[in-house]
């Protein structure tokens, strides 16, 4: 897909429904925030593969007279009946990912309610009436939910939450019309009734149950998202802003910290410079689990993890000739969507939301329609760890926004899926787009690297296949393990950015990796 341009509003998201959505809402008045809650409720009936109202969502919000973004952190907790001792005397080492006690607190609609008390100019009922639709209206199932679905059948199936997404009790097609009858009376009750409803009523009392108590009455009634200060860092020119743990979102803007200490060539498409940007992001990714976790345990406060002295000696571990020896985290899987929007009036928002692995922890909330997140695999189970699993705590999360300013204006928001690859695929895009000076378009499209196995000596470093020969044969040379892959990953994306110059035109770039995505401006 090529960029589309204009001087009007923008929206970008991983779905052409969603984007529809949140044009829609912007066409009718509304702000750029109305339009993210508007496409991320889409996205939870059609796109439940990635997100949901069982999950939680960030956001960065830059309007007009603003330097710095507000920055929502609507990540649920842990509930009161989380124990990490009774894990460990069952035999688990690490948290069990498809378990009740990895489910935390939905923040998704404390966070809609949140954004859109502080931002909002629709009312919320309006916002959620394109999603209501297309769950009693139905719609077609994408690729993506296809395969998805068929691939957790035996478990999602059976459930009262599945009502609507297995046609005749099967796996749906690509193209089949599917419904979302729970979803919808869950998506109608918040429109009347607002978000409280949503936890302090049935939908509510259907988490209790399913979880079996894990998270209780008392932690839906007390759930808040929060407003936090952003972190930022001067790089390329530009003000990166993101969300402060308990996101990893600091290894975006510090890894490429990194990397502009290493004097990185001007072109991006060079052995030398994708080699500097692999070992920017492995260097300063070696401690990501010790650091990260709920800011009330974390050991470092977030403007160390990006300070000029922990820069400066991550960058001297760095080889500019070979790759190096590093001890880095284990990798963590995603499923997550992340759009953006730009209204005519200059307001930008960085908006993230994720069930985390794929439709989440696979346990369904009774007859309301929609799964529970299992965000609270990002926890540790290792006594005394700032991260260890308690009630009342954040994990550890992956999810990474990022938005871009210059002298104070907004100059991108730029965000993607993805786990653990969301900083690697940020940093890879920021450097193409805000060092070298790449149109967006063709940003996406170019070749993108990937490292899955941190924990390894010698990580492999995986390429798509459009890679240039000289590049991987100058990786391999510097003593990289490189592996072209066979086709485009669509998983390493899909990335949403729009871009936003002096003169105040937009420049939206969906990524082509998945052909759901879209883009528009008006």
């Amino acid at each position: 897909m090529t960029s589309v341009q204009g001087f009007g509003a923008a929206v970008a998201t991983p779905h052409i429904l969603a984007t529809q959505a949140g044009m829609e809402m912007l066409a009718g008045g509304g702000s750029a925030v109305d339009a993210m809650i508007a496409a991320d409720a889409v996205l939870g009936v059609v796109a439940p593969e990635t997100c949901g109202v069982g999950g939680d969502l960030f956001a960065l919000v830059h309007g007009q007279g603003r330097d710095e973004p507000a920055v929502l952190n609507a990540s649920g907790r842990a509930g009161a009946g989380a124990d990490a001792e009774r894990l460990r005397s069952e035999g688990h080492k690490t948290m069990p990912p498809f378990h009740p006690q990895s489910v935390t607190v939905p923040g998704c609609v404390d966070g809609w309610d949140q954004l859109h008390s502080r931002f909002g100019r629709l009312d919320l009922a309006r916002t959620l009436q394109p999603a209501i639709r297309l769950a009693r209206q139905g719609f077609p199932a994408s690729f993506e939910l296809s395969r998805s679905l068929r691939a957790r059948a035996e478990i999602l199936g059976p459930q009262r939450a599945a009502a609507g997404l297995f046609p005749d009790g099967l796996p749906p097609n690509p193209g089949d019309r599917l419904f979302r009858p729970g979803l919808a009376t869950t998506l109608e009750e918040i429109a009347r009734n607002g978000g409280a409803s949503f936890y302090e009523g049935a939908c509510g009392a259907a988490i209790t149950e399913a979880t079996g108590g894990i998270i209780t009455a008392r932690d839906l009634a007390s759930v808040k998202a929060t407003w936090v200060e952003p972190l930022g860092l001067e790089i390329f020119g530009l003000t990166g802003w993101t969300v402060p743990p308990n996101s990893q979102g600091y290894l975006t803007l510090a890894s490429l910290g990194v990397f502009a200490h290493l004097d990185p060539p001007d072109g991006p498409e060079s052995a030398l410079s994708w080699h500097l940007a692999i070992e920017s992001y492995r260097a300063m990714a070696i401690d990501r689990d010790d650091v990260v976790s709920d800011p009330e345990t974390a050991p470092l406060a977030p403007e160390e993890l990006i300070s000029p002295q922990r820069l400066g000696a991550r960058s001297a571990m760095v080889d500019r000739g070979r790759a190096s020896v590093f001890s880095p985290p284990s990798p963590v899987p995603g499923g997550t969507a992340y759009l953006c929007s730009v209204d005519a009036e200059g307001m930008g928002v960085s908006f993230i939301q994720s069930n985390f692995m794929g439709i989440g922890s696979g346990i369904g909330a009774g007859d309301a329609g929609f799964f529970l997140h299992n965000r609270g695999a990002g926890f540790d189970l290792r006594p005394g760890h700032p991260n260890c699993l308690t009630p009342g705590r954040r994990p550890l999360h992956t999810l990474s926004p990022s938005l871009w300013t210059k002298d104070g204006r907004l100059a991108a928001v730029l965000g993607t899926r993805g786990g653990d690859y969301q900083p690697q695929l940020l940093m890879q895009m920021a450097i193409r787009l805000f060092h070298a000076g790449v149109e967006p378009g063709d940003a996406q499209r170019r070749p993108r690297w990937m490292i899955d196995q941190l924990a390894a000596a010698h990580p492999e470093v995986a390429i798509e296949p459009d890679t240039s020969p000289e590049i991987e044969n100058g990786l391999r040379a510097m003593g990289h393990m490189v592996s072209r892959r066979p086709e485009t990953q669509h998983s390493w994306g899909p990335v949403s950015v729009i871009t936003v110059n002096g003169d105040g035109l937009r420049t939206a770039a969906a990524d082509p990796r998945v052909p759901t995505t879209a883009a528009a401006v008006a």
